[in-house]
């Protein structure tokens, strides 16, 4: 799921890699996704 928040938050933010003055916001962004992400997954009923 990380992987995908990731791929997810360089497609928004138009970086590859963000600059060294950008990790802190973009990893933190990679991060409120992926717990977004596992929140989703877990709290989905398949029926």
């Amino acid at each position: 799921m990380e992987e995908a928040a990731r791929q997810y938050v360089r497609k928004v933010s138009g970086f590859s890699a963000p600059a060294a003055h950008n990790r802190e916001v973009f990893d933190e962004a990679v991060r409120e996704i992926t717990d977004a992400t596992e929140r989703l997954m877990h709290g989905l009923e398949i029926r």
